[in-house]
């Protein structure tokens, strides 16, 4: 976004949009908290385990209740690698998926290392942050995708059968570029998602995903975000898969009370497919009565319950914003410090972004914590 957009920002809107943000972090990192402690569990299991009515408050998971897994840990170095993009754009260097391919890098490395190496330059504030050297279950093909510093294309993807939603669950900050227009947000999602994830039906979801986002941030309704999704898709190669999922989402809405099993019906692999975790997220966040009901309704079925949680949350949260947000889970959700900090810099960058870097003058603290590189 240029200096001139920038300019017309007022307060009310600035303010606006960092609840939004704050909501879609926040809430993306609840929904992978709740649903990490029954991940691989059937609907079945869960019940016998939490009741009737299956899962209603957080688990344990990773030896401790509001654990997050790879998806949050991902997320928060794509909007880590954002916010350099802008950055970088003084500089004459301006292209974004190389950026946010770095800040998976430097995610890469926390898997790799115990903790943050002091003697990288790149690092940032971000990478220090010692809660994020864990393992939380990473897609394997994410591993293997960011395993050298190649970078994928569309046209020469990385792992091009990799159909999970290991790249869709990441992909949320994209639309939180509300400055950008729907198509733009929707390619920066493609070219970031093949890094990793090179099958179409995986990359096409997280743009899709990116563009509901996207609409939701802007203040639009779920039904709308996703007809708007549906048109950037048709026109893009191998997008059917995708489409269809969608537009399944949205007739279930219509066929009676929410259940998982109406859920385990949004495709054939209950969640394991990025575009049928699209779509129980999609379904989810439309029928939920408020962020709490949608939530549960997202981890109580069979497939990956931190994924579709992960993806509920974000759709929940930037459509409402952090005040929206069940208190008592945030309260005991790893990582909240880390996340409303990123989530006000990210906002701060976007709105306010000339101000703090340009070519005429810079803020020194700032570019510590976003290097140039």
């Amino acid at each position: 976004m240029s200096a001139a957009a920038a300019a017309v920002w007022g307060r009310a809107e600035q303010q606006d949009f960092r609840a939004r943000v704050r909501g879609c972090l926040l809430g993306a990192a609840i929904g992978d908290a709740l649903g990490a402690g029954v991940s691989g569990l059937s609907v079945e299991a869960i019940r016998a385990a939490h009741g009737p009515d299956g899962l209603a408050d957080l688990t344990p998971a990773y030896g401790r209740r509001g654990a997050v897994t790879s998806a949050t840990q991902l997320s928060l170095f794509t909007v880590d690698g954002l916010i350099r993009a802008q950055v970088r754009r003084d500089t004459g260097a301006w292209h974004p998926p190389t950026d946010v391919h770095r800040a998976h890098l430097r995610w890469a490395a926390t898997q790799r290392d115990w903790g943050p190496d002091e003697r990288r330059k790149d690092n940032g504030w971000l990478a220090c942050e010692e809660w994020l050297y864990a393992r939380r279950d990473p897609a394997r093909a994410t591993l293997t995708g960011l395993g050298d510093e190649i970078l994928g294309t569309v046209d020469k993807p990385k792992n091009p059968t990799a159909r999970d939603a290991g790249a869709l669950v990441r992909s949320a900050p994209y639309g939180l570029l509300v400055g950008w227009e729907p198509q733009l947000v929707c390619q920066l999602a493609v070219e970031c998602a093949v890094q990793t994830h090179g099958h179409p039906a995986a990359y096409l979801a997280a743009g899709a995903f990116a563009v509901v986002v996207h609409g939701l941030a802007r203040g639009e309704s779920v039904d709308g975000s996703v007809q708007r999704a549906l048109a950037q898709l048709a026109a893009r190669p191998g997008h059917e898969p995708v489409s269809a999922a969608l537009k399944h989402a949205l007739g279930a809405v219509r066929q009676g009370i929410p259940s998982p099993a109406r859920i385990a019906s949004l495709g054939d692999t209950d969640g394991e497919h990025a575009e049928d975790a699209l779509a129980i997220a999609v379904y989810c966040a439309l029928v939920g009565e408020d962020v709490r009901h949608g939530l549960r309704l997202a981890v109580n079925h069979d497939g990956p319950s931190e994924t579709t949680g992960t993806l509920t949350g974000a759709l929940l949260g930037a459509q409402h914003g952090e005040t929206a947000l069940p208190p008592a889970w945030l309260a005991e959700l790893e990582g909240r410090p880390t996340i409303l900090e990123l989530a006000d810099d990210f906002a701060m960058e976007m709105t306010q972004g000339p101000a703090l870097h340009g070519p005429a003058t810079s803020a020194p603290g700032w570019l510590a914590r976003y290097p140039r590189g």
